[in-house]
């Protein structure tokens, strides 16, 4: 192939990425060097406008300074960046882009100049959110409905059984029969599971007093039953709101029901901290673990996946084979909903 040819070669690529792909090239300090038109349109800049500048003239200020951190130390280290990013339009309108960005590097190995290819995922990043609302709604449902079983098994049936035990124990006090101690034993033992029931559907203490003494309750249980000492460190200075601590609650107590059934071990640690945007949970033990790698999400783990994002969270979960394992959830707490989505 002659030097023509491969020039034609490379402008025949030129023009595939410019059709289908929203393409800027930076120097090695971030100043715009070259746009296509899919960026001048969907920027709504003109070319003029973009180049000598950088990519902060469409920073919508969604994200945080962190976020960008890490892509800068990414790229400028000579390695592929890969993201979703919110930018603003010239318009003052917003438009999501997924971002892949190649660092060109010099013969001393320092990138000299990057190249940005994204993709506009506007309306994908709409429907997610869509699904999301509806996912919160159906969480939400569901909680409503389980505080109504709640309240109706501890307030109904649970006050009628200890109505009733007293009657039992009024009557032992005049009369002395095998039968009597039979039913005021069956009738304490009833009483305990509906608690039980009622507990686990939900807590009251988790609406009346929030998150941390919910917590420490279901953790006193949960020792006492299952012979598991658990570790609680909590850093959070102020209530959440509902759903959150909901999701919170439900994710460390299925975490927990996990490292119960599988875990094969005596100690646990729950952590809880408050950071500067978000909230960040972690359960942890140093049971079995498991290889993640073939290992398929099961209904207690899909659960908790679908609650993290219910709520805008993330759950990462790391684990090795004997080594434990590790369920991390962060909640953003400080930020709006996506501008330009609502």
């Amino acid at each position: 192939m002659d030097i023509q040819q491969k020039r034609n070669e490379l402008m025949d690529y030129k023009f595939a990425l410019d059709e289908s792909s929203i393409v800027a090239i930076t120097d090695s300090r971030g100043t715009i060097t070259y746009v296509n038109d899919q960026f001048c349109y969907i920027s709504k800049y003109s070319r003029e406008e973009l180049i000598g500048n950088d990519h902060r003239i469409v920073n919508s200020g969604y994200h945080s300074n962190e976020y960008f951190k890490q892509m800068w130390k990414t790229i400028g280290s000579g390695k592929v960046w890969k993201g979703e990013i919110l930018n603003k339009a010239k318009d003052n309108t917003y438009y999501w882009v997924d971002t892949t960005i190649v660092p060109f590097l010099n013969e001393k190995g320092k990138p000299y100049q990057y190249v940005a290819i994204r993709y506009e995922i506007t309306e994908r990043k709409r429907v997610e959110q869509e699904l999301q609302k509806m996912m919160t709604t159906i969480i939400d449902v569901q909680e409503e409905e389980r505080k109504r079983l709640s309240r109706n098994l501890h307030d109904g049936i649970g006050q009628n059984l200890y109505s009733h035990l007293i009657t039992i124990n009024r009557l032992m006090a005049e009369v002395d029969h095998p039968l009597l101690h039979q039913m005021h034993e069956e009738a304490a033992q009833l009483i305990e599971e509906i608690r039980e029931i009622s507990w686990e559907l939900r807590p009251s203490v988790l609406d009346d007093l929030g998150l941390v003494p919910a917590i420490r309750s279901f953790l006193s249980r949960y020792s006492d039953h299952y012979n598991i000492d658990v570790y609680f460190d909590c850093v959070l200075n102020k209530r959440l709101s509902i759903s959150i601590e909901l999701t919170i609650y439900r994710i460390i107590q299925e975490a927990l029901t996990n490292i119960r059934k599988y875990a094969d071990v005596t100690e646990a640690a729950v952590t809880i901290r408050e950071m500067e945007d978000l909230v960040r949970v972690m359960v942890e033990d140093k049971g079995k673990g498991f290889n993640i790698e073939k290992q398929t999400y099961g209904v207690g783990l899909f659960s908790m996946d679908e609650r993290a994002r219910s709520v805008g969270g993330e759950l990462t979960i790391a684990a090795s084979l004997g080594k434990g394992t590790k369920v991390i959830l962060d909640i953003p707490v400080s930020k709006d909903k996506e501008p330009g989505l609502q």
